[in-house]
C-alpha cells in the first residue's frame, strides 16, 4: 500500500491541475444539486420491530384519514390573573382562534376546549389540538406561519398563548461557537506548523470536503429523507477529521523535506506514511459509523452513513488534494523545525536545541510507566462513575430551552393538568379476532383505570368497523419518569391477561411508549455493535500493527474513555454539574441515542490516534530501535502532530456545544469529552506506560498468523527498500566510472 500511496502523491503532486480542478468541480456539482434541492426537514421517525411501531402501523391501517403521522400541535391559553379561561371575553377570542386555524388548507382537525374537555379543573387554562394532514418534515411554512399568526391575535386580547408539539419543529442552529471552534483550530494549526500557508492547507481541504459532503446530503435529503441533524453531525465528524487528515500529511511533508529530500519526493513520501495510517485511520472510522445500521433504526442508520461518507471524502483529499496544494504552495511550505519570517523564523539561536516535549514526555513515562499507568486508569474510572446511574430517554418539548414557546406551552400544560398530560399514551386494542369486541373494550379500560400512576383513562373510541378501538391514558408523572416508563410495561403485561380473557391484542404506543421502545432497543443492540465494531476494527489493527496485544490495548482504552465520556455527560446533562456553563437549561436522561453513536463515533476517532501514534513507535522499531526508544522515537515525531489533532477536533466539537438542538448540543460535548480523555489520557499516558511494561513482547505476533496477514506495509519499509536499491544504483555507477 505505501507504494501505491507513494506514487498517488508523486502523481498528485505533478498533476496539481488536473486534481485541483476536479475537486472543484465536484464541489460545484454538490453545491448545483443542493441549491436545487428542497430544504431538509426533520426525518421520519420509525423504529422497525417494536410495539410502539406496530400499534402505529395499525392505526394507519384501521383509521384511515386520521393522518396518525401527521404533524400536531397544541395551542395553550392562560388566562390573565384573576380571570378565567371560562369567562365569556376570553371564550370569544379562543374560540375565534380555533375558528382561524380550522381554516388551514393543511388542518385536518382543531379540538374546541370547551367541547373536547380541553379546559383545567380551575379553569385556569386551556388547549386546543391541531392535527394536521402531512408529517412534520413536510409541512408547509405558510401553515407554520399561520398557527404563529393565530397565536399572536389572541394573544391580543389578554390571554397568553403559547404552541406545543412537532408543528413548530425547527432547523436546529449551531450558533456562533461553531466559527470559534474553527478559530481555534486555525491558532493550533499555526503554532503547530510554523506557517500561515502550511496551517491554511489542513483548514481550506477540511472545508472543501465537508462542503461536498454537506452539499450531497442537502442534493439527497428530500430523496433519502435525510433530517437536518444529519448534516449537522456530518458536517462535526467530516471537519474534525478533515483538518486532522491533512495535517498529519502536512507535517510528514514537512519532515521529509527536513530531510533533504525535493518536494515532489517529500510530498510522495508524505502520502505513502502518514497517508497509509490515514486510511486504516479513516477505514475503522467508517467501519465504526455504518456499524451503526446494525441497531435497525432507520434515522440512525442514515446519520451513521452519511457521515462516514463525509469522512471517506476526508480521507481521499487528504490523499490527493494535500500534495496538489502543496506543489503549488512551493517554497512557501517549510522544512519542519523552520518557522516563516512573520513568525519569528530566520533568527539566530542562541542555545542549542533542546529535545521537544514529546521526547521528554515519553522519556519520562518509559521511566515509570507503572505509575503513570495506575494514575491514568484510576483517574478515568473516577470519572465513569457517574454513568452507573445513566438514565436514558428521548428528548421532548420539555428539555426545550425556557426561552422557546414549546417549552413554555410543555409548562403550562403541567401546571394545568398534570406532568403526565405532556406524554399521553395511546393504547390499541385490535379486537378483530374477538367474538365481542365491545367486552373487549370495556375491560381493557376498567384494567387500566386500576394500575398504579394513571390519572385519568378516557373512554374507548371505535374505529368505524368496530374491530379497533384507541384508549387515551394520562399517566400521573412526567413522560421521561420511570414511573411513566413501569406504566408502559404494566399496560403490556395487562395486555396479556386481557388477550386471554377476550382474544383480543392490546397495544401501546404514542410518543412516550415509543420513546421508551426506542431505548430498550438500542440497549439490547449496543452489546452486538460493540462486538460488530471492535471486532472489525481489531482484526484490521492486528493487520496494520502486525501484533496482538497492541490492538487490545488499544480496544480496552477506547472502552475507558468512552465510559468515562459517558460519566462527564450524565455529570452535565442529567446531574446539572457546570450546567450553567455548558448552557444546559434543564436535566434529566440522556438520550437514547448517545451511548452507542458515542461508541460508534468515539472508537474511530481513537483509532485515529492510535494509528497515527502507535505506527511512528512500529516504524522506529521495525527500522532497528530497541522498544523503550522506539517509544521515545514515536513520540519525538508524532506526539506534537497527535496533540495538535485532539486539540483541534475538541474545539471543533465544542462548537457544537452552542447549538440550538439539545441532541447536537449534547453529542458535542460528549464527543469534545471523549477524544479529550482519549488522546490526553489514554494515547499519551497509557498506551506509551504499557508498551514500555511490555517491551518487545508488545509485537508478538503468532508465526502463522503473520504468514497468512497481508502485508500492508504502513510503515513505509517498502519506501526504504526503494530508498536502498537506489543507493546501491548509484553505488554501481560509480564503481563502473572507477
Amino acid at each position: 500500500m505505501a507504494t501505491f500511496l507513494y506514487r498517488l502523491g508523486r502523481f498528485s503532486f505533478r498533476k496539481r491541475h488536473f486534481v485541483a480542478l476536479f475537486w472543484v468541480a465536484l464541489l460545484a456539482l454538490a453545491g448545483a444539486g443542493a441549491a436545487g434541492a428542497p430544504a431538509a426537514g426533520n426525518s421520519s421517525f420509525s423504529i422497525p420491530g417494536t410495539e410502539a411501531q406496530k400499534a402505529f402501523d395499525l392505526l394507519d391501517e384501521r383509521f384511515p384519514g386520521t393522518s396518525a403521522d401527521g404533524a400536531t400541535a397544541r395551542v395553550v391559553f392562560k388566562a390573565p390573573d384573576g380571570q378565567k379561561m371560562t369567562d365569556p371575553g376570553n371564550k370569544a377570542a379562543v374560540q375565534e382562534t380555533v375558528e382561524e386555524l380550522s381554516g388551514g388548507s393543511e388542518v385536518v382537525q382543531v379540538s374546541d376546549p370547551y367541547q373536547g374537555g380541553g379546559v383545567s379543573r380551575d379553569g385556569s387554562i386551556a388547549y386546543a389540538s391541531v392535527t394536521y394532514e402531512v408529517s412534520g418534515m413536510e409541512l408547509e411554512e405558510s401553515s407554520r406561519e399561520a398557527l404563529k399568526a393565530a397565536a399572536e391575535d389572541a394573544r391580543e386580547s389578554g390571554l397568553t398563548v403559547e404552541i406545543g408539539g412537532d408543528a413548530l419543529q425547527a432547523v436546529p442552529e449551531t450558533g456562533s461557537a461553531e466559527i470559534i471552534g474553527i478559530g481555534v483550530a486555525a491558532v493550533v494549526l499555526v503554532i503547530t506548523l510554523g506557517s500561515l500557508l502550511a496551517a491554511g492547507l489542513p483548514l481550506l481541504t477540511a472545508i472543501v470536503g465537508v462542503g461536498i459532503g454537506v452539499a450531497s446530503i442537502t442534493a439527497l435529503a428530500s430523496t433519502l429523507d435525510l433530517g437536518s441533524t444529519t448534516s449537522i453531525l456530518a458536517s462535526m465528524i467530516g471537519l474534525a477529521v478533515g483538518i486532522d487528515y491533512a495535517l498529519f500529511v502536512v507535517s510528514r511533508y514537512r519532515a521529509e523535506l527536513a530531510e533533504g529530500r525535493t518536494r515532489e519526493e517529500a510530498a510522495g513520501r508524505a502520502v505513502g506514511t502518514a497517508g497509509s495510517a490515514v486510511v486504516f485511520a479513516g477505514l475503522t472510522v467508517v467501519i465504526a459509523l455504518v456499524g451503526l445500521s446494525v441497531v435497525n433504526i432507520p434515522m440512525l442508520t442514515k446519520m451513521g452513513i452519511a457521515a462516514a461518507g463525509t469522512v471517506a471524502v476526508a480521507v481521499l483529499i487528504a490523499l490527493t488534494l494535500i500534495p496538489a496544494l502543496l506543489g503549488y504552495a512551493g517554497r512557501r511550505v517549510r522544512p519542519a523545525g523552520e518557522k516563516s519570517k512573520l513568525l519569528g523564523g530566520g533568527r539566530a539561536k542562541d542555545k542549542a536545541e533542546r529535545p521537544n516535549m514529546g521526547t521528554r514526555w515519553a522519556s519520562f513515562v518509559v521511566r515509570r510507566p507503572l505509575a503513570v499507568l495506575l494514575l491514568g486508569v484510576v483517574g478515568l474510572g473516577a470519572a465513569a462513575v457517574p454513568a452507573g446511574s445513566l438514565e436514558l430517554g428521548l428528548p421532548d418539548d420539555g428539555s426545550q430551552p425556557t426561552s422557546t414557546t414549546q417549552r413554555r406551552a410543555y409548562d403550562l400544560l403541567s401546571e394545568g393538568f398534570g406532568p403526565g398530560f405532556n406524554g399521553p399514551l395511546v393504547v390499541v386494542v385490535d379486537a378483530e379476532g374477538s367474538d365481542d369486541p365491545q367486552a373487549a373494550f370495556k375491560q381493557a379500560g376498567d384494567e387500566i383505570k386500576e394500575l398504579d400512576n394513571v390519572v385519568n383513562v378516557a373512554p374507548a373510541a371505535p374505529n368505524k368497523a368496530g374491530d379497533t378501538a384507541t384508549i387515551a391514558v394520562i399517566p400521573d408523572a412526567k413522560p421521561s419518569s420511570v414511573a411513566t416508563e413501569d406504566l408502559v410495561h404494566d399496560i403490556r403485561a395487562a395486555g396479556a391477561d386481557i388477550k386471554d380473557g377476550t382474544g383480543a391484542d392490546v397495544l401501546v404506543t404514542g410518543a412516550t411508549a415509543m420513546n421508551i421502545d426506542v431505548s430498550q432497543k438500542l440497549n439490547d443492540a449496543l452489546v452486538p455493535y460493540l462486538v460488530l465494531v471492535v471486532g472489525l476494527a481489531f482484526l484490521l489493527l492486528i493487520v496494520v500493527f502486525r501484533s496482538i496485544l497492541v490492538p487490545l490495548k488499544a480496544a480496552l482504552g477506547f472502552l475507558l474513555s468512552v465510559l468515562a465520556a459517558l460519566g462527564a455527560v450524565v455529570a452535565v446533562y442529567q446531574w446539572g454539574w457546570l450546567s450553567g456553563l455548558m448552557g444546559v437549561e434543564e436535566t434529566g436522561p440522556i438520550m437514547s441515542m448517545m451511548p452507542i453513536f458515542m461508541v460508534g463515533v468515539v472508537f474511530g476517532l481513537a483509532m485515529d490516534y492510535e494509528v497515527f501514534l502507535v505506527t511512528r513507535i512500529r516504524e522506529a522499531h521495525v527500522h532497528g530501535e530497541k522498544p523503550a526508544q522506539a517509544v521515545v522515537t514515536g513520540f519525538r515525531y508524532s506526539a506534537r502532530v497527535v496533540t495538535a489533532a485532539a486539540i483541534i477536533m475538541i474545539a471543533v466539537f465544542s462548537g457544537f456545544i452552542g447549538s440550538s438542538d439539545s441532541m447536537v448540543k449534547m453529542i458535542g460535548f460528549g464527543l469534545a469529552t471523549a477524544v479529550l480523555f482519549d488522546a490526553f489520557v489514554v494515547r499519551m499516558a497509557i498506551v506509551p506506560a504499557v508498551l514500555a511494561l511490555l517491551g518487545a513482547k508488545a509485537w508478538w505476533l503468532p508465526k502463522w498468523l503473520d504468514r497468512a496477514l497481508p502485508n500492508v506495509d504502513v510503515e513505509g519499509e517498502s519506501l526504504a527498500a526503494l530508498d536502498r536499491a537506489a543507493d546501491k544504483d548509484d553505488e554501481d555507477k560509480e564503481l563502473v566510472r572507477a
